[in-house]
């Protein structure tokens, strides 16, 4: 096993056995500290009887959809904020003020606009996902060595191929880390938007276990969504290395 493997594996269950200790000996209140093996047995319970696969597939659709939505619409908007200076100065305050909101803030208002279903928590997702993916296209995209640019323009070539054989690949390390950052900003937008308002997904499920006091399902919630997001940021790290991997030690 790999030394970097090697040392999270063990930090893992390191931090695991003292969250069983401290929930076990010192706290020993299930009202406000579940141990592991507590949150293991309600995530085994809520899978049996179907309740975790509803909520799974509620928030797996808004994410998905959301975040989509979101990567397509934030890489067109670092394009245009990186191809032209007027349009860059046009569209920044507003990029720099909506990245800047709170989503809590707008949440209340999709919920108002769209209703409690789909569409206002993958309005949430899009919201919290597009300005970072934009921001680092842009970024990428202007590091681009001025030089090559040069240098391709001596030899000929059109704006077009100098953006497809330089430009881009050079930004793709950049919107790569845009999208993988997007990743856990759409799961806590799935989930504040449903914290607000909705009929099911893990996030309604965190709120009526809140309500219950039932911390086992309360903690079940947050971990499915913390495995999501380690599972997902793995697969595009795995996509990294095999896309760019100039830039992999």
């Amino acid at each position: 096993m790999h030394p970097r493997r090697h040392a999270g594996l063990i930090s893992v269950l390191a931090g695991l056995t003292l969250w069983e200790l401290a929930s076990r000996v010192l706290i020993d209140n299930t009202l406000f500290l579940a141990a592991p093996s507590q949150i293991a047995r309600a995530i085994i319970g809520l899978a049996r009887s179907g309740e975790l696969w509803r909520h799974v597939w509620v928030s797996g659709r808004e994410f998905a959809i959301g975040y989509v939505v979101a990567s397509v619409l934030g890489i067109l908007l670092g394009l245009a904020l990186a191809g032209n200076e007027v349009r860059r100065a046009a569209l920044q305050p507003w990029v720099s003020g909506f990245y800047a909101t709170p989503t809590i803030a707008l949440a209340p208002l999709f919920i108002l606009w769209t209703g409690i279903g789909i569409w206002s928590k993958i309005l949430v997702v899009v919201s919290l996902v597009i300005f970072p993916v934009a921001i680092n296209t842009e970024a990428g995209l202007r590091t681009t060595s001025a030089r090559l640019v040069e240098m391709l323009r001596s030899f000929g070539a059109t704006r077009r191929q100098i953006f497809l054989k330089l430009s881009l690949p050079s930004a793709i390390p950049f919107i790569l880390a845009g999208l993988k950052l997007g990743i856990g900003r759409g799961l806590i937008g799935v989930v504040v938007g449903e914290l607000f308002g909705a009929r099911a997904g893990l996030g309604q499920l965190i709120t009526q276990s809140a309500e219950a006091f039932d911390m086992p399902d309360l903690f079940a919630g947050v971990v499915v969504l913390a495995a999501a997001g380690i599972g997902l940021t793995a697969c595009f790290s795995w996509i990294e290395r095999r896309a760019v991997p100039w830039t992999q030690d």
